[in-house]
């Protein structure tokens, strides 16, 4: 009788102790997220445009949310492009991204919307000696974006009264259309994007055509588009290549030397790009 009270005494304990932690509070799940990404590329490619002339680019960044949908975060890669165009005397070896925003979704449906802020910080020193005009390429941005499903469309304006060392170009403005669709449960995601680069203004740094100096639009615009591939491998690294290419182009912005640019090669020709990723 003693032995069956004991048992049955343990029993009762060990359900009462199981019951009580069960009914013990869950820890609150936290409203905020920090992650990170690097990669290494075989070039680094900005609206269709190589910035390392081909070359390798380390990439990385790290990017704040809150439940509430607001975000913020920063992101770096190696350049080439405003030394190889002579534009900076010293440094112009690196691009950094300060961004922030707000995004969400309506409702339970698959539609979201994006709201916010990028500025594209280029430390060195601009070359005045080669034209006393020539301007840093720090450039700030508003943007919009609305998506569904695979698709997004993205609009952002320039803020700033230059953009990407291109002076009176307030105004200017990038369309990105884009889509990332997942094959199955393979593991690969098909991606594809079209872009549409619209300067505004004049700067005076411009060629002239009958005494009158070219607009920006006429400089500077172009189209660019990119189709490519990736593939999720475990560890949260990603494999991938794509191929870019640009029209519209004029040799005077985007050109090498050899067809009337400042450029070792036209850094807008197609041309194609393979990475490995991690994001942490």
């Amino acid at each position: 009788m003693l032995k069956k009270t004991i048992v049955a005494g343990a029993v009762a304990a060990a359900l009462g102790s199981g019951l009580a932690l069960a009914q013990q509070p869950q820890a609150p799940t936290s409203p905020h997220t920090l992650t990170g990404n690097v990669g290494l590329f075989s070039q680094y490619i900005f609206r269709g445009l190589t910035q390392t002339n081909r070359e390798p680019a380390i990439q990385g960044g790290f990017d704040y949310s809150h439940s509430s949908g607001f975000y913020a975060g920063t992101w770096a890669s190696n350049i080439s492009w405003l030394r190889d165009a002579g534009a900076y005397s010293a440094g112009g070896s690196g691009e950094f991204d300060f961004y922030g925003g707000i995004k969400g979704s309506f409702g339970k449906s698959d539609f979201t919307w994006d709201l916010g802020a990028l500025y594209y910080w280029y430390p060195g020193d601009a070359n005045t000696l080669a034209n006393p005009l020539n301007p840093k390429a720090d450039t700030g941005e508003i943007y919009g974006a609305l998506g569904w499903k695979w698709f997004t469309g993205k609009f952002s304006y320039v803020v700033t009264n230059k953009a990407f060392a291109v002076l009176d170009a307030s105004g200017t403005w990038y369309l990105d259309l884009g889509v990332v669709v997942p094959l199955g449960n393979s593991g690969f995601s098909f991606d594809a994007h079209y872009g549409i680069q619209k300067y505004d203004g004049t700067d005076a740094r411009n060629p002239a055509v009958g005494g009158l100096i070219r607009s920006n639009d006429d400089v500077w615009s172009y189209e660019d588009w990119r189709i490519g591939i990736s593939y999720a491998l475990p560890k949260d690294f990603t494999i991938g290549a794509y191929y870019t290419d640009t029209s519209s182009t004029t040799a005077f912005a985007y050109g090498s030397v050899g067809e009337g640019g400042v450029y070792p090669r036209n850094i807008g020709k197609g041309t194609g790009t393979i990475y490995i990723q991690k994001t942490f």
